[in-house]
């Protein structure tokens, strides 16, 4: 099957070369000319695993390709993707400019029936919303080609998005169009002759569904982490609490684990955009307000978690290891690392950094200034320092080498934000060990 995609983020960079290595013959565009040169030579825009070969293999076979013209990339495909991002506007709500544009863009170029996808995370009515702006440029047009809108958000998570496109836990296809159900039924083809669940629905409950599942496990992450502030007052485990409760099928042992908060690209915009739909209706979001409030108040918890054993940070020297807001990605958007780093500053301290990957991102994200020291690796970093920080559980941080971080730091404080360590693996060695919830 011929299909475009618009958009080459993260999302629609991930979709076209998963869909491309289905078998499907797929064409990503995007506006921005430099990042598709890069990717017509076979380099990859953005770090995630797997991405790289995936790109370069379709390309070689010919099946995937990039161009900035919309007019090569929409007329020849049947099916259209978008997948152009929706930041937040200035009170929180999802900005629509880039769907709205897109939708534009693409009428513009209808040549024959098309069905247009929206894959881009959308609040409720973005979809008839897609369908006027159509309907609207063909009329100006004089053109009656015929179309069909569909939903059909992604669940990719950012350091397994390949994985997760090649192995969903299910599929979203909102429809009001038997004819373009079968087509999506099609592109997805390898998949629903290996049994993964496919849920069929309107495109309302499609575009809902994506807030509501996000905004469920953001809600997850936030209530163990203000479990884990009442453990650290009550003498208790957080570990042990949410392995206990895990247990419990109806519960699940999944997104249990406390730390400093989460963060990225969708969680922190999708939770304040659902609240904002709520508004918009009429219904007061007061559990997923509460996740937000908690989400952020954890980080300046952990800040100031640090501040205590610390002492005055001024004239301090903190080493913090990851910066990207979860491994396997260079994403730092919203990263709790980002924050804890500026509240350290903040407070006086000097900062030594080492992200095995979002570094570069960091810079570019603001995370500069001459209290802010970029190091080679995690023992560099480590280098006279009074305290060590884990905040972000990249594997090679899972095994340091305690003995060269003792002999390298000026102090003994480490902060293991992650609990990725026990107690007495660092305590052996002279160290003050802090957890969370522990």
């Amino acid at each position: 099957m011929d299909i475009a995609i618009i958009g080459s983020g993260y999302v629609g960079l991930v979709s076209g070369a998963c869909l491309s290595e289905f078998g499907h013959n797929v064409v990503c565009m995007d506006t921005d000319a430099s990042k598709i040169n890069k990717l017509n030579s076979g380099i990859s825009t953005i770090y995630e695993p797997g991405l790289d070969e995936l790109i370069k293999k379709n390309l070689a076979a010919g099946r995937l390709k990039f161009t900035t013209d919309y007019k090569s990339a929409v007329t020849v495909s049947s099916v259209v993707f978008i997948a152009v991002g929706t930041p937040p506007g200035d009170d929180g709500s999802a900005d629509l400019r880039f769907i709205e544009s897109a939708a534009a863009s693409i009428a513009e170029h209808i040549n024959e029936y098309k069905v247009i996808v929206n894959k881009s995370t959308v609040p409720v009515g973005t979809g008839a919303r897609v369908r006027k702006i159509i309907t609207s440029v063909l009329q100006q047009r004089d053109d009656s080609f015929s179309f069909d809108v569909v939903s059909n958000p992604e669940f990719l998570r950012e350091g397994a998005a390949v994985k997760d496109f090649m192995h969903p836990d299910r599929i979203i296809i909102g429809s009001e169009s038997s004819v373009a159900s079968s087509i999506m039924e099609e592109i997805y083809r390898v998949l629903y002759i290996n049994n993964h669940p496919f849920v069929f629905t309107n495109i309302e409950t499609a575009e809902l569904i994506k807030y509501a599942s996000n905004a469920f496990l953001s809600v997850k992450i936030s209530f163990i982490n203000e479990i884990s502030r009442l453990c650290e007052m009550v003498g208790a485990d957080v570990q042990q609490v949410s392995h206990g409760m895990g247990l419990d099928n109806r519960i699940s042992k999944y997104f249990l684990h406390a730390g400093p908060g989460y963060g990225g690209s969708c969680f922190p915009k999708d939770t304040v955009a659902l609240s904002k739909i709520g508004d918009e209706f009429g219904v007061e979001m007061s559990i997923v307000r509460s996740a937000i409030q908690a989400n952020d108040s954890q980080k300046k918890h952990i800040s100031l978690k640090l501040k205590k054993v610390l002492g005055n940070p001024a004239d301090k020297i903190v080493a913090v290891l990851g910066l990207s807001f979860k491994p396997d990605t260079d994403d730092v958007r919203e990263s709790p690392a980002i924050s804890i780093v500026n509240d350290l500053v903040s407070m006086g301290a000097s900062v030594r950094v080492y992200d095995p990957i979002a570094m570069d991102n960091a810079r570019l994200y603001g995370l500069q200034g001459k209290h802010i020291i970029y190091c080679n690796d995690e023992y560099h970093a480590a280098n006279g320092c009074d305290a060590l920080m884990l905040i972000t559980e990249w594997n090679q941080f899972r095994s340091l080498d305690v003995p060269r971080v003792a002999h390298n730091m000026r102090g003994n404080i480490f902060f293991d934000c992650r609990n990725v360590y026990s107690r007495t693996s660092w305590e052996r060695y002279g160290f003050i060990y802090i957890g969370v919830g522990r």
